[in-house]
């Protein structure tokens, strides 16, 4: 799991910027498919897609990505053992093989993950891709000086906890993985993990031959096994330049349909700018898109006015939560009658609207997002209506023993226009008003306010924040957040709330031992309405994603998995 990034979180609201790589379509995404100037045309191969894009991509090395399903930019370069089905809508949640024949064979406590390499595959010197260099890609990414991508492998794998990466371990491995032979590879973890096919889609389990390895340097000229290779990268990611792997094959590839020629990466561009140079496509922009910025509430009224720019916008829906956060530690937070009566006070449609309305986000009552691969099942435990439900949160006041009101600080982030910002603290200010709280605000800069609230020894009493999935499941999106024995005490702590029940824990690790994903999913949103009525977050809403391509863009697809148009989709003929 992991967060919006700044910038990322700022998409909800205004003219947004979108980590590259995640996020899901949403319902209503049929447009999304056929977004594109020229989208009735069958695509061709051949010309240069351009990207413009707000935010580089830093760190272009396997081993430091942090992108759901691999990335957008990154999936082009780097193939993994599984990928994500590039199917528009909900089928595009399911996980499928890549450089492997399946999406791998469990033993019976799924404890014991074993892979099979597709035949032919090579990398972008014609030398084989083996799983001996699989290995190799995973164990570097353990290796301190390649930090920052998902955390899950330490914790998974056998030994991961201890490991220090192979520049330390004096070529003696990981020994949770064996590659008994070079198209075969197995994986040791230290529990049941029915999820591990999705985990198999991050970066970190793309090849790398060791012989090419230069530790922090390989990001320069990462070795290809997809469909292109870099062949520029200019200020650590801010100009990448992408052109045909010449040893990539499509027989081994069901995935990705590589039309354009190349691709040309420009990043560092204000999001106003991307949507006015999409806006007009003229020239090269006519065969752009962007993978992280959105368009904002004005740029969406000058599009519904015109039909043309209508049909080349996409929509989508990242599975992704803005909620209020409780510490029940800080007084009056401890009392549950408190959380509840905020939790009916709150008016949603005041908070959507403080992020742009509702093509920008949709009110949310439950902490999963409204998708059946994160196994969503519907429920309002403390109804509050459009507008808030003032009487009932006065009343359970009183109850509390607040019968003349309470006066609470509500801690927000000053980054304006964001789902965790001073806008929709101040709508939530006026609805608690109604209802008899005095709410205080208080506001801290955008870069101290992670780093404050997910601090055990400083996170506030009531706080917004924010939650979104590394993998369409409910495991990734539920146990980071109310499994107490993922609560960090030194370091980043997501389970603010402090939940630590025994029934909950226990229940994770049931559900994590299913290895069928579909029998899985209901019993996560179980798990949701269970815990949702302990009141120790209140969700808000989930963001929606608008997102605009030049004219002669064509095959848009975006999925329930990424909510973003799939650049390995696209063609510019």
């Amino acid at each position: 799991m992991r967060q919006m990034s700044g910038n990322v979180a700022r998409a909800a609201a205004i003219a947004v910027v979108l980590a590259v790589g995640a996020v899901a379509c949403g319902p209503d995404d049929s447009g999304a498919k056929n977004a594109g100037g020229s989208s009735d045309a069958k695509p061709q191969k051949g010309g240069t897609l351009s990207v413009l894009n707000n935010e580089p991509q830093t760190d272009f090395d396997p081993a430091r990505l942090y992108t759901s399903g691999g990335g957008n930019v990154p999936s082009l370069v780097f193939r993994t053992l599984t990928t994500r089905n590039r199917e528009a809508g909900a089928e595009g949640t399911k996980v499928v093989p890549d450089l492997a024949t399946d999406t791998g064979k469990p033993n019976a406590d799924a404890t014991v993950w074993t892979y099979t390499l597709k035949d032919g595959l090579k990398y972008e010197d014609g030398t084989p891709i083996t799983t001996a260099d699989i290995k190799y890609g995973i164990e570097r990414s353990f290796a301190a000086e390649l930090s920052g991508g998902a955390p899950y492998l330490r914790d998974w794998l056998v030994g991961g906890a201890d490991y220090q990466g192979p520049y330390k371990d004096g070529g003696k491995g990981l020994a949770s993985i064996e590659t008994p032979d070079a198209k075969t590879i197995v994986f040791h973890l230290n529990k049941p993990e029915g999820e591990f096919p999705y985990l198999a889609t991050q970066t970190q389990f793309a090849p790398v031959p060791k012989a090419k390895d230069k530790g922090t340097k390989y990001e320069e000229h990462p070795v290809s096994s997809g469909p292109y290779k870099v062949v520029k990268n200019e200020n650590d990611g801010e100009h990448l330049v992408l052109e045909r792997n010449p040893n990539w094959s499509e027989a081994t590839d069901a995935e990705r349909k590589a039309y354009p020629d190349s691709i040309d990466v420009r990043s560092g561009l204000d999001a106003s700018v991307i949507n006015q140079r999409l806006s007009a496509s003229q020239g090269p922009d006519s065969a752009a898109v962007t993978t992280d910025t959105n368009l904002g509430p004005a740029e969406l009224s000058k599009v519904g006015g015109d039909k043309a720019l209508a049909a080349r916008v996409g929509t989508g829906h990242f599975g992704y939560t803005n909620y209020i956060g409780f510490n029940p530690k800080v007084k009056p937070f401890d009392d549950p009658k408190v959380r509840q009566a905020i939790a009916y006070a709150v008016d949603r449609s005041s908070a959507v609207n403080a992020v742009g309305g509702s093509s920008l986000a949709e009110p949310a009552t439950t902490f999963l997002p409204n998708q059946k691969a994160f196994g969503y099942t519907q429920f309002d435990h403390f109804p509050a209506g459009d507008s808030g439900n003032a009487a009932k949160a006065k009343e359970l006041l009183k109850e509390a023993g607040h019968a003349d009101g309470l006066t609470v600080t509500l801690t927000h982030s000053n980054a304006k226009g964001g789902p965790k910002g001073p806008e929709v603290a101040t709508a939530l200010q006026d609805a608690l008003k109604k209802a008899g709280f005095t709410v205080k605000l208080q506001g801290l800069e955008a870069n101290d306010y992670n780093d404050t609230i997910q601090s055990v020894s400083k996170e506030p009493g009531f706080f917004l924040r924010g939650w979104g999935a590394d993998w369409p499941s409910g495991g990734p999106f539920l146990a980071p957040i109310f499994d107490g024995r993922q609560i960090v005490k030194d370091g980043a702590n997501f389970n603010t709330g402090f939940l630590d029940d025994p029934s909950v824990n226990k229940e994770v690790d049931e559900i994590n031992k299913l290895t069928d994903l579909a029998a899985a999913a209901p019993r996560w949103g179980a798990l949701d309405k269970k815990i949702g009525e302990q009141a120790v977050v209140v969700p808000l809403f989930h963001p929606v994603y608008k997102r605009l391509v030049g004219k002669d863009i064509k095959n848009v697809v975006i999925s329930d998995w990424t909510g973003v148009l799939d650049i390995s989709q696209v063609a510019v003929k």
